[in-house]
């Protein structure tokens, strides 16, 4: 097949967005499929990357990150599809890039590519304690009247799970079809646990000794992600056990949850690292991984911890808690510290061996691959193929 991924936050500077499209060229070029990135740019190029291509479409710079631009040359992005006659047109945001893929004449298998949830990022941080989750949906039922009208404009839409697939169903969103994400579960493993790292981390940053509980966070400092709500109860939790909890990450917000964290000497704040290495080995080291966003369609960082070995204590709604279970994850209360530090104190009174075990099935049986999450994906693009008569 040739794939085209109209692509509208892909960028060098970028993070998630960049390192799964690369993944996706990669995997292509390896599966025998062509596939090609549509992404707006400084300049108009194009690229030889991964096996595949990028062709970049000139835009301005996005005002409020300039890592990024815009894509709003509709025309240009058509010719581009005219030219290239993809198999497969993916539309992978619900603003300008999922709207050109949709209003695209041409013949090809249109798929909607729904990997962030804006009301579950926003409104329900905000307002979902307050006024109850379902009620803050139905305030926002013009947004989801808005998926409704752009998703029927594609074959499918395609999703990281089960669960958020029923989500956008209830929701009218067209044709959802689960395709979870991948690991890489040779890279993020038990195996990288090291006792002696682990017992260096609780010395010098928190003066704890080895039977200490060690915790890590792994977090964009943003308000979705609700990191005040687990310091706040990681504190009160290590005001009664002897505990200590490494957070690694930045953001717009990064004052914030310095001062939060400046409040208790068992928290320390790690930063940004671009060293997977060194974040992997001591991700595997730690004792268990704390979560605090309810608003991940997938939860990609707690999958790395659990396939690192990790018990997990994440929120009771999103990706986090579709991939905790109750064998190796405590779950509670969505913004709420009081409920965290409960959840917090109810995972260390239970065997944490047995909690290991139960985290390395669920890799082993749960959790797939990026290279099974892209043969899924290219399976089901070539199923809904066969059914067009293509």
């Amino acid at each position: 097949m040739k794939i085209i991924d109209v692509a509208e936050f892909y960028t060098d500077q970028g993070g998630g967005v960049k390192t799964y499209i690369n993944q996706k060229l990669q995997f292509g070029a390896q599966m025998g499929h062509e596939i090609v990135i549509v992404a707006p740019g400084k300049d108009w190029g194009e690229e030889e990357r991964y096996g595949g291509r990028v062709i970049w479409v000139k835009g301005p710079r996005l005002p409020v990150d300039w890592r990024y631009y815009i894509l709003w040359r509709e025309s240009a992005v058509h010719k581009i599809l005219d030219r290239e006659q993809p198999d497969v047109v993916e539309g992978s945001s619900p603003w300008t890039g999922g709207w050109f893929a949709a209003r695209w004449k041409g013949e090809a298998l249109k798929s909607f590519i729904f990997h962030q949830d804006p009301v579950a990022a926003y409104p329900h941080t905000f307002l979902g304690s307050a006024m109850g989750f379902e009620r803050v949906d139905s305030f926002f039922g013009f947004y989801w009247k808005y998926l409704q009208k752009l998703s029927k404009k594609f074959d499918t839409t395609v999703v990281s799970g089960e669960w958020l697939a029923d989500r956008i169903d209830n929701h009218g969103v067209h044709n959802p079809i689960p395709v979870p994400f991948g690991i890489d579960k040779d890279f993020f493993s038990p195996k990288r646990r090291d006792e002696e790292l682990r017992a260096k981390l609780l010395s010098e940053h928190f003066g704890l000794p080895e039977d200490a509980h060690l915790m890590i966070a792994i977090s964009r400092h943003h308000p979705e992600k609700r990191l005040g709500t687990v310091i706040d109860g990681f504190a009160d939790a290590a005001a009664e056990k002897p505990m200590g909890l490494l957070i690694f990450g930045d953001g717009p917000i990064r004052k914030y949850v310095h001062f939060k964290a400046g409040k208790s000497k068992y928290v320390k704040i790690m930063g940004f690292t671009d060293n997977r290495d060194q974040l992997a080995d001591i991700l595997a080291s730690s004792d268990y991984f704390v979560h605090g966003s309810a608003a991940e369609t997938y939860g990609i960082v707690v999958a790395e911890a659990v396939c690192s070995g990790l018990p997990v204590v994440v929120p009771e709604r999103g990706g986090a808690a579709d991939i905790s279970k109750p064998t190796f994850g405590e779950t509670y209360t969505p913004g709420d510290a009081s409920s965290f530090k409960k959840s917090l104190l109810r995972i260390i009174q239970q065997d944490r061996k047995q909690l290991v075990e139960a985290t390395k099935k669920a890799a082993e049986n749960d959790i797939v691959t990026m290279e099974q999450h892209f043969e899924m994906l290219f399976d089901t693009y070539q199923e809904l193929l066969d059914q067009k008569g293509r």
